[in-house]
């Protein structure tokens, strides 16, 4: 099956679970807080489960979900070489179980560690982004970009995540922002589809899981954009540890804005 065909295939399944698992518990699921500060609702274990049950129907693989033991993790990672399901169940848990309409359910088929095809679902908004690799990245059946990305970094839109940078960056950036303006839209994979779209223009995240870009960051570079991290290297997929994500949404405006992160003391 084409990569584009799988990723619709994967949106219908993700879609189906949204409508079916997720919605029915928005605005009723309590927030809890895990033991790495992170938030954790009912949801968010039943729409794993979901995920993991239906997507044998796009391709019969291990899962690999956020909301499983770093030991469960392991294991699939270390047993996956013919590809492995990466999941967010929701991505914006605290947005979520806040009402604040900001959340996605996230979901990519990786090979070797790297994404074949992803989607992220925002089902507030039912916009569904998704990607194949080499197919390019779509919302909703339109291409992405959806708009030319600026040229300069001084007119470019940033979305920052300023708790998980490090302090002095983190005050350099809000006293002297290189950008026209900031934002923080409290949903890791949205901010990630957000580039792809062209709505955000440069991104900046302190510390993300595996999880939180298997599918963003293949929509990223099927749109044109580039990633790295704040040393400029590749991100690398590990199912453990949190990375430093510096995106934009082309190569040009990559450079510049990793040269102003570093500059400035990322």
């Amino acid at each position: 099956m084409p990569m584009l065909a799988r990723a619709r295939a994967l949106e219908s399944v993700v879609r189906e679970v949204a409508r079916e698992v997720t919605m029915p518990r928005y605005l009723k699921a309590s927030r809890q807080q895990k033991a790495d500060g992170t938030s954790l609702t009912e949801a968010d274990g039943a729409t794993q489960r979901a995920l993991a049950e239906r997507l044998r129907d796009v391709i019969d693989a291990p899962v690999l979900g956020e909301e499983m033991s770093a030991e469960q993790q392991h294991e699939v990672w270390a047993h996956g070489d013919r590809g492995i399901w990466v999941i967010d169940p929701i991505d914006g848990t605290t947005n979520f179980a806040n009402g604040i309409p900001i959340f996605g359910l996230s979901v990519g088929f990786l090979v070797d560690g790297r994404t074949e095809f992803g989607v992220v679902y925002n089902p507030i908004a039912d916009e569904a982004f998704y990607a194949g690799r080499g197919a390019g990245a779509w919302l909703n059946g339109q291409r992405l970009p959806l708009r030319t990305p600026p040229k300069t970094l001084a007119a470019s839109v940033g979305g920052v995540d300023f708790k998980r940078v490090p302090p002095s960056l983190a005050a350099h950036l809000a006293v002297q922002s290189p950008c026209f303006s900031l934002r923080n839209f409290g949903s890791s994979a949205l901010e990630w589809c957000f580039i792809a779209a062209g709505r955000l223009d440069v991104y900046l995240h302190g510390g993300q899981m595996l999880w939180d870009y298997a599918a963003g960051r293949l929509l990223v570079e099927e749109s044109g954009g580039m990633a790295s991290d704040l040393e400029g290297r590749a991100l690398q997929a590990q199912p453990e540890g949190k990375q430093a994500v510096v995106v934009a949404s082309s190569p040009a405006l990559h450079a510049q804005w990793l040269a102003w992160l570093r500059q400035a003391g990322g």
